[in-house]
Parts: structure tokens; sequence; C-alpha cells
């Protein structure tokens, strides 16, 4: 499955009438936050692929908005959101944590142990991919990076250190991240942390996953499941 990774910025590769000749193989799309969702509607629109996304700290946080307007927003744009949930797709485990670390108390930050309770909110799901689909995950989309890969000494841009014990712990094959920005071509975009290679989507990425034996796909329709 091939998987165009978007954040942070509008990318003007992306955001082109010549979007479909440049990425019309692309099987999904992941947004890693900070999007407007009219971008994320353009790419919808154009590539007519499923795309899957995590809130950052500078989106509007739909659950706390009054307006019928603005809790839909993200929905009316196409996209699926998969903060704290579990989505499957073609056979690919999918699994989303969004937002920052807390630095001002604005929407959709969290402290140490917050990230930590949304990922035992995942947990159940996670052990039933365990046990009836062979594994428990193979992507998990984040917002913030990991704690010492790719994020930056400011509280704002620190990385979550539940994040290191995730991949430790459930081993998924990608964990894609936004948030950090990359104005330097020799800037680090690819680590390695055990199983795990930890990619920061700034701008666009493409990566290839190949798609899991058929007796592991077992279940691939079922729907994404909130905890």
């Amino acid at each position: 499955m091939k998987i165009l990774c978007i954040s942070d910025q509008i990318d003007p590769v992306v955001y082109t009438d010549a979007v479909k000749a440049r990425f019309g193989d692309i099987d999904l799309i992941l947004g890693a936050g900070d999007l407007p969702f009219e971008y994320l509607d353009f790419i919808v629109s154009s590539l007519n692929k499923p795309l899957l996304f995590v809130l950052g700290n500078h989106d509007p946080n739909p659950s706390r908005k009054k307006s019928p307007f603005q809790r839909t927003g993200a929905a009316s744009c196409g996209a699926i959101p998969i903060g704290s949930r579990i989505r499957v797709e073609e056979g690919l485990i999918f699994a989303g944590l969004g937002g920052s670390m807390r630095y001002n108390n604005g929407d959709n930050q969290y402290t140490e142990g917050e990230m930590r309770l949304s990922i035992l909110k995942i947990l159940p799901a996670l052990l039933f991919n365990r046990l009836f689909r062979g594994r428990f995950l193979d992507v998990l989309l984040t917002h913030a990076p990991p704690f010492g890969i790719h994020d930056r000494p400011d509280r704002c841009h620190r990385g979550f250190k539940p994040f290191l014990w995730f991949m430790r712990t459930f081993k998924p094959k990608y964990l894609i991240h936004g948030h950090i920005h990359l104005y330097d071509l020799s800037e680090t975009r690819v680590s390695r942390y055990h199983a795990t290679s930890v990619i920061n989507a700034y701008g666009h990425y493409v990566i290839d996953i190949p798609q899991p034996p058929a007796r592991l796909r077992r279940f691939h329709k079922r729907p994404d499941t909130r905890l």
C-alpha cells in the first residue's frame, strides 16, 4: 500500500492541479495534524482516496466548539479522524494519538500522564488485533514526535516519552508524526527505534507498506473502534 503522509504545511508540491498526476498511485493519505480542513478536502477530492488524520496543537478541537458547523468541520472535508482510535484500511491497522505536549493550556495539548491515558483507551483494541489479526498494529499516527527522536528542547516541541514505551511494547512498523518543521534538507526525517521507523511527515513524504498475508487480514471490514 502506497501512503502519502502530510503535516503542518500546505505543500505546493501537493496543493496543485497536478496532484493527481504526481500522486495518482497513492492508496491512502495520512494527515499528522496542523493542516486546514480545506486542504484535506482538496486532497481527498483530487485523489479520491481515504484520508486518516489526527489533530495538531494548532487545530481547533471540534468536540469543544459550540457551533454545529465548527463541530462538523472535520467530517465535512471527507477525512476520517483517528485520534484515540483504531482503524483498518485494506488489511493494515492504524492507530492515532493527536496533540502535543501541554505548554499553554490550548486545544489538543496533553501532559505525559494524559497521553498515557489516551494509550490505555486503545489498549483493548490493540489486544483484540493481536489476538485476531496476529499483530497489534502496523502504523501509529501522531502529531508530536517521540521523546528524544526528532523533537526539540522547548516544551511545546518536546516529544512524548509514552511513545517510546508504545513502540517497544506494540512494535508498529511505522510511527508517522508531524509538529517538527524541517527547514534544512540535511535535518533528519527518518530514524529507527527498535522495530519502528519514525518518520517526520512535515510537508509530505511517501511510504510503501506491503500488505499483510491474507491469513492476517481477518475482520478487515470491521469498523474503526473508539474506546
